[in-house]
């Protein structure tokens, strides 16, 4: 929402709102909560993957979940390798500092719809700048953390959960107080 601040967030972001989302189950509140926020998930396309070392066992039940739904993913060289083994199909790309094509040039050409990129250490925050930037300034969700890469991918699940609505519905605030649960 700020010109030129960085997106990866910081114990201010994590803290403040701007909108809610409320439904009968987390996804589909997530999903209501992104949508409210203008952020468009998708539900279909390529996921661009780049986490920390610590990371990549959380990723690959996250990456199987977006595969059964029919993305493609690609992935920097640590994680395409680390999910190859897991036997997930990732295609690999360049970091931006090993020369074109990478990351960047398919987050700005089009070529991909969500990122999941999580970071450690100043020179890696530093590193994956122009991931968070270029995915913010064309409109891509972009995710920093496993906890909120999960929650959209519950929240993509959701949203193709089969109805006119993308699996959401609209109701008033009194509805979801006097659902039985």
């Amino acid at each position: 929402r700020f010109p030129g601040v960085d997106i990866i967030l910081g114990p201010e972001m994590k803290s403040t709102g701007e909108v809610m989302g409320l439904d009968v189950d987390f996804a589909r509140a997530f999903a209501k909560s992104q949508l409210g926020a203008g952020t468009k998930l998708p539900l279909s396309g390529t996921v661009f993957v780049s986490v920390k070392d610590k990371d990549k066992p959380a990723l690959c039940p996250l990456v199987r979940r977006l595969t059964d739904m029919g993305f493609a993913i690609i992935a920097t060289g640590g994680t395409a390798e680390y999910l190859t083994r897991e036997g997930l199909t990732v295609e690999r790309i360049n970091k931006v500092l090993e020369g074109r094509p990478h990351c960047v040039d398919a987050i700005i050409s089009g070529r991909v719809q969500l990122v999941i990129n999580t970071t450690e250490g100043a020179q890696a925050i530093a590193d994956s700048y122009s991931i968070r930037r270029s995915a913010l300034t064309e409109n891509i969700p972009h995710y920093t953390t496993m906890m909120g890469a999960d929650a959209a991918v519950g929240a993509i699940e959701a949203m193709t959960a089969g109805d006119a609505h993308g699996g959401l519905e609209v109701g008033t605030l009194q509805s979801y107080f006097t659902r039985s649960f």
